[in-house]
């Protein structure tokens, strides 16, 4: 293999496990897992999400309680990724679009917000990670939920760790 087939291979390499990162932290977002969500940070990282500014570790402890405490359930999917790799740092954009059902039994909403992760990743000891972070909201909307699909016939998602995917998914 030549030396820069060998360099293109490492670099999807890098931006592939870029990306399982980016993934990672979404499902512990959307399941509450505090563990989940910090463990895709470095320890010294740096958030700026919105009011929280602090560590990834703080932030993953912050965004569960506030989570349980306003929504009933979250989705958030990202995408776009734009990776520029530097060595054993990288600059990335991706797209959110985030999905929150609040708690409210009588008038129910869903908020919507698009924006976008600005994230600097930093590869140590092999492993990437977000070094910081900042989130920048492009746009919003606040919906009232007036009709729901019936779901008495599908198995439902919860919160780590009751969520189905935390017990023995598809394992033999």
């Amino acid at each position: 293999m030549s030396d820069r087939s060998q360099q293109a291979l490492e670099a999807m390499l890098d931006e592939r496990a870029i990306e399982r990162v980016l993934v990672r932290y979404a499902r512990g977002i959307d399941r509450c897992d505090d563990a989940l969500i910090a463990s895709v940070y470095h320890e010294d990282s740096y958030d700026e999400h919105g009011p929280f500014h602090g560590t990834g570790d703080e932030f993953a402890t912050w965004v569960v309680r506030v989570l349980r405490e306003s929504f009933e359930a979250t989705s958030h999917r990202i995408s776009n990724a734009t990776i520029e790799l530097a060595g054993d740092e990288a600059r990335v954009e991706s797209y959110v679009v985030a999905y929150h059902k609040t708690r409210s039994r009588k008038s129910p909403k869903l908020l919507v917000v698009g924006g976008r992760y600005l994230d600097q990743f930093a590869r140590r000891e092999g492993e990437w990670r977000i070094a910081r972070r900042i989130v920048v909201v492009d746009w919003s909307q606040v919906s009232a939920i007036e009709h729901e699909f019936p779901t008495a016939d599908y198995t439902l998602g919860d919160r780590a760790p009751a969520d189905p995917s935390y017990r023995d998914f598809f394992r033999t």
